[in-house]
């Protein structure tokens, strides 16, 4: 069983295999010494389970993108699942059908060889098999329909924009496209010379019988396109994006097996870029497209430039006009950690200026005794907005908390803002110094009330204490009674989820229940995962004040829908932009419970 046209079609797939197999090998030989040694211990664990799953969830069903959008979930869906169910039912036709063994491509031009064939079995259940993979086959061409109408209209699809490809990946796209219709109207050729099929092949073979078309050399030609298209879109796949069909489910396991990013760019870095589809929802979400319009340097895009070699460093710009609010990762499907990408570009473009010099100030600092204390870290930000200190201060000594303000006379950054900003090594130096305070000092516990320093002493400190944004450790004295409030109120408040600690850190619940302590919390349209920044993140140095406060007001007026008494936040970042963007009151949660405290302290700790 052969004939010349199944010729692009192996060569297609031998190209796939080969190529595919010596990326990943060089890939996964660039893991870092941590990364290496955590795929040796995990290789053969239990945790394959929960990757297979993982993948299979997200690879072929497409779960997450279809909580984003019903038909854009269908529409990758019907394409993954059902192209793949194509093979697997394709196969077990075939075995049927040749007991005694045949060769792989037989099974995907079964339909070809099936009528010519004289060693064929011919089992009872052989029509119910065709007419199966018929339906597969018009499943699979729906969410071809929706992927075509996306590209004319994405917006009932839920997306307001979509992705710009390069040419590679524009011709990758076409072989896809051209691939399904082809093999019905190849099957539908061979159908209507030699009769059988399913119900969708059968009707369209007679139908072509019918105006005489049905010659052996047009079939034969029908045939030979099927397996261009297949061969082309295989030769071209370890060079687009489509690439992310497989690396995904390497993704998927690594990340089950602990691998993360870290600031330098390793072969886990390659896979992650190389998972990602292009898909564009990173877009439609992120602060600086919407409402400022811009639409060419998000995630998707970085992405691409880093992956073709940038050869004219447009990857550095794209990696600064970002406001690092997280709403990229939170939107993509495969969960590629975009913000530690655009970190490592930026390290990168900083090396030269990128020195610990400049911090013998540092020398004087000396750590206090505060053994058994709780050590306060009031952040860079809180010190500029000092009704947020001044209002732990009262609810330290209101509920008898001994506390050390480690940063309340000589203060020293956490360190993030340097490292968002690619500046690795002075980020470094502050964060030795800060390490060596609170190890010297005996606190049992540190607590900040910057989101951005709560991120920066929990994922990239490594201290030997617990680590709380003040609205955890509030949230303890409400439950322990060391921490006594009046009866609520009538206030009547929105509370903004800061990017840092919602999207960055995960905490969306417990604000909210230590506000309900002392106001009425109103929903909004946009919240928890989907918040919208409040535009004056550090983590972008190229916005205008102008840009950064249409960014403001866009979030401003999402709080203010509800018609509250009081917008209430968590970060004196947000505290800040908002209070001069609006007459109503914007209140850190720190400083609405330090109002309604109960009994207010006599004396000072």
């Amino acid at each position: 069983m052969f004939s010349l046209f199944v010729i692009p079609f192996c060569l297609g797939v031998l190209a796939l295999l080969v190529v595919s197999i010596l990326k990943y090998r060089r890939w996964i030989s660039q893991f870092d010494k941590l990364q290496q040694m955590l795929v040796r211990k995990g290789l053969l664990s239990w945790k394959i389970l929960g990757a297979a799953w993982e993948a299979f969830r997200e690879g072929l069903l497409h779960w997450r993108i279809t909580k984003h959008h019903f038909l854009l979930g269908y529409m990758h869906r019907s394409l993954a699942f059902g192209w793949f169910l194509l093979i697997v039912v394709g196969a077990v036709q075939a075995s049927l059908a040749y007991p005694n063994g045949h060769l792989p491509y037989v099974a995907i031009f079964f339909n070809f060889f099936e009528p010519r064939s004289e060693t064929i079995v011919h089992f009872p259940q052989a029509q119910f098999y065709a007419n199966l993979m018929d339906a597969l086959l018009l499943y699979v061409l729906s969410g071809l329909i929706l992927a075509m109408f996306k590209k004319v209209w994405s917006r009932p699809m839920g997306m307001r924009r979509t992705t710009k490809h390069n040419l590679t990946d524009r011709v990758a796209k076409a072989a896809l496209w051209c691939i399904f219709p082809l093999r019905l109207m190849a099957e539908a050729h061979t159908s209507a010379i030699y009769g059988g099929g399913g119900f969708l092949v059968n009707v369209l073979g007679e139908l072509i019988a019918s105006t005489r078309l049905d010659h052996p050399i047009l079939e034969y030609q029908w045939w030979l396109c099927y397996s261009l298209a297949l061969g082309t879109f295989f030769t071209l796949m370890p060079f687009t994006r489509y690439m992310h069909i497989f690396t995904e489910v390497f993704l998927i396991y690594f990340r089950k097996l602990g691998l993360r990013e870290n600031n330098v760019r390793t072969g886990y870095t390659k896979f992650e870029m190389s998972a990602c589809s292009r898909c564009g929802l990173c877009i439609d979400g992120c602060p600086i497209n919407d409402p400022l319009g811009i639409s060419n340097t998000q995630g998707v895009y970085l992405m691409q430039a880093v992956r073709n070699k940038d050869l004219f460093r447009r990857a550095e710009k794209m990696a600064d006009q970002c406001l690092v609010c997280h709403r990229c990762s939170v939107d993509c499907p495969v969960g590629i950690d975009l913000e530690a990408i655009r970190r490592q570009v930026r390290i990168n473009s900083r090396k030269k200026t990128d020195t610990a010099s400049g911090y013998d100030y540092l020398k004087t600092v000396r750590p206090f005794h505060a053994l058994g204390r709780v050590a306060y870290f009031g952040g860079c930000m809180s010190h500029l907005t000092p009704g947020i200190t001044e209002s732990m201060e009262r609810i330290f000594q209101a509920s008898g908390t001994q506390y050390w303000y480690m940063d309340k006379d000589k203060t020293i950054c956490c360190g993030r803002p340097l490292l968002q900003q690619g500046f690795e090594s002075q980020a470094r130096e502050l964060r030795r110094k800060n390490t060596q305070l609170i190890k010297e000092s005996g606190a049992t516990l540190l607590v900040t009330s910057c989101p951005i320093c709560y991120q920066s002493f929990t994922k990239e400190y490594n201290l030997p204490i617990e680590v709380m944004h003040h609205t955890q450790f509030i949230e303890q004295l409400l439950l322990s009674g060391k921490l006594r409030l009046q009866p609520q109120n009538q206030l009547r408040v929105t509370y903004h989820d800061p990017c840092e600690l919602g999207r960055g850190s995960g905490i969306y619940d417990v604000p909210r229940r230590v506000l309900s302590h002392a106001a009425q919390l109103l929903p909004t349209r946009h919240e928890r995962e989907q918040s919208l920044c409040c535009g004056f993140n550090l983590g972008n140095a190229v916005l205008s004040s102008e840009q950064q406060t249409q960014v403001r007001e866009r979030a401003r007026q999402n709080l203010l829908e509800p018609h509250p008494d009081m917008i209430a936040t968590a970060c004196p970042m947000c505290k800040k932009a908002f209070t001069h963007g609006t007459d109503t009151p914007v209140r850190d949660i720190a400083e609405i419970i330090a109002d309604a405290i109960m009994e207010k302290p006599l004396h000072t700790t």
